[in-house]
């Protein structure tokens, strides 16, 4: 699948909208006069279509394509934006970590990536909890997964199940339990955690520092954030924009 946030967002609204008029993708095959094999790309986000392919497959769902153009990756800032407002224990409570922790039980781990970050104060969008996991303990890791009956993501067909849920087996290491979505990070070492204490709670996490290292994503939103913490620094009353 193509990193391009375009392909991504053509490829889920596309979709959305054929979901939404109760269409498989061979009735839309059907009125589009497209094959049902192109139009699972495109869901996929295997491929970019045409603007003329992307007309004619709106237009047999009843839409119009509307191009708009907007600062370079404003969406992550509105995404800021959105966190910077929200209470920690409400973000954490709707993404049920307490619950997923005392699921994983004895299982040696360490939350990583967006959630260790968003533990340690940076206001990130967090849509999943994340966690660092040793290979060599696969086996519970695996046995834990079926006790909370977790869907691993298939990345080929966009969807949730379908293939095997154990982390040795090809794929992304993501699944959809009964607590919500758990990504992992399959390691030889976890990382040295800290201890991040809210309320009653401890949450064994990999520091900042090492996040940056070893998460892309979170690294880039991290600069973004702190970039923009100094912009608005610079912009307040009696600040210098220099």
């Amino acid at each position: 699948m193509t990193e391009s946030r375009l392909v991504r967002e053509v490829a889920r609204t596309l979709r959305r909208e054929r979901e939404q008029a109760g269409l498989t993708q061979q009735a839309l095959a059907a009125r589009s006069g497209l094959s049902q094999a192109a139009i699972a790309r495109i869901e996929r986000g295997d491929r970019l279509p045409s603007l003329t392919t992307a007309e004619r497959l709106l237009a047999a769902l009843g839409r119009q394509l509307r191009i708009e153009i907007e600062p370079l990756d404003s969406h992550l800032d509105a995404a800021l934006d959105e966190m910077a407002g929200t209470v920690l224990a409400e973000r954490i409570e709707d993404l049920r970590l307490d619950r997923l922790m005392g699921a994983l039980g004895d299982l040696p781990y360490v939350l990583s990536g967006g959630m260790a970050a968003l533990l340690q104060g940076a206001p990130l969008p967090v849509d999943a909890v994340e966690i660092a996991v040793r290979w060599r303990d696969s086996p519970q890791f695996s046995a834990l997964l079926d006790r909370i009956h977790a869907q691993r993501w298939n990345a080929r067909w966009q969807e949730w199940g379908g293939i095997h849920t154990e982390p040795e087996e090809p794929g992304e290491h993501r699944w959809l339990t009964r607590y919500g979505e758990l990504r992992a990070r399959m390691c030889d070492e976890l990382p040295e955690p800290i201890e991040v204490r809210l309320g009653d709670r401890t949450y064994p996490v990999e520091p900042l520092v090492e996040v940056e290292v070893t998460d892309r994503r979170t690294a880039e939103l991290l600069r973004r954030h702190r970039r923009r913490l100094a912009e608005a620094a610079g912009e307040a009353p009696g600040g210098s924009a220099g």
